[in-house]
């Protein structure tokens, strides 16, 4: 498995690339087999890339930046079994080799007017922008995988994208869960036993929304789940899927495609879930987002 540290040791013609921030899990490597099915298929010269790069523009808590894992070697060797050609691994003075490419990102509304994930963590998109957009730029993207799990996210990426007339196609992978149901998160190694358990409250509060039939009784149905199991949440809400806006009342459940969406914090981690609204026939944990 090739380690690349500056963009000229990836092989040119375009690639299939996987953004990450290592410490990989079961989760990411479904992204990666995706991302090198699809590289084949297209005969792209360049394969899967999977990018490690722990990015210190996305992080509003310094505490979280310093301890978010890095292991680079070990995502390697994980990427390679997964069927990846490269890891791309820059210094953050690749990614950013001035203070001017640090500025002004491209923003979607997406990023900033739902009062979801962009209230919660503020500045955050600004980041997850800036650091795509260089991503795309430094490997050739002519596509990029980006888990349903961070759902602001892949609508942000995938509207900046559309903004800026990029090349690069965005392609959404289902959300990998543990067999409780819990979200596969690279954070979920902080969680003790306990906290675990609490953590279960997000996956069970999208199912309970999944079974009402109006956004606001969904919406009292995720927080009566969260508030039995102690949680408290940045928001719980149903929104409209792309967007992530609010509707009028008595907007025509079937006129939209809609998303059921949580995060808050268990113990020191803060977790995020996602699912359809409402729930399709037979949803499950396995089944959702």
């Amino acid at each position: 498995m090739r380690i690349c540290e500056q963009p000229e040791d990836l092989t040119p013609g375009g690639c299939v690339l996987v953004p990450t921030m290592g410490g990989l899990h079961e989760g990411h490597l479904e992204l990666v087999r995706l991302g090198a099915a699809i590289a084949r298929e297209r005969g792209l010269p360049g394969g899967c890339v999977v990018s490690v790069f722990v990015n210190p523009t996305q992080f509003d808590e310094a505490y979280d930046y310093e301890r978010y894992p890095r292991t680079v070697e070990r995502d390697a060797a994980m990427c390679a079994d997964a069927g990846a050609d490269a890891v791309f691994a820059p210094s953050v003075e690749t990614v950013y080799p001035t203070p001017e490419s640090r500025r002004d990102p491209v923003m979607p509304g997406v990023a900033y007017e739902p009062g979801l994930e962009d209230r919660a963590r503020e500045g955050h998109f600004a980041g997850v922008c800036l650091v795509c957009r260089r991503l795309f730029e430094l490997t050739g993207a002519r596509g990029a995988v980006f888990g349903e799990k961070d759902w602001q996210q892949l609508q942000c990426v995938t509207a900046m994208v559309r903004m800026l007339g990029s090349a690069t196609e965005i392609i959404a992978a289902p959300t990998q869960r543990d067999a409780d149901g819990l979200a596969m998160s690279s954070r979920n190694r902080f969680l003790s036993d306990e906290d675990r358990q609490r953590g279960l409250a997000l996956s069970r509060s999208l199912l309970a929304a999944g079974r009402e039939t109006t956004p606001g009784d969904g919406e009292r149905a995720m927080r009566r789940v969260l508030d039995d199991a102690g949680v408290t949440p940045d928001y719980a809400a149903i929104r409209e899927a792309s967007t992530l806006m609010s509707l009028p009342e008595g907007t025509p459940i079937e006129s939209v495609t809609w998303r059921a969406v949580v995060a808050g914090r268990v113990g020191s981690v803060r977790l995020l879930d996602n699912m359809p609204w409402p729930a399709s026939e037979g949803a499950g944990p396995e089944s959702g987002g």
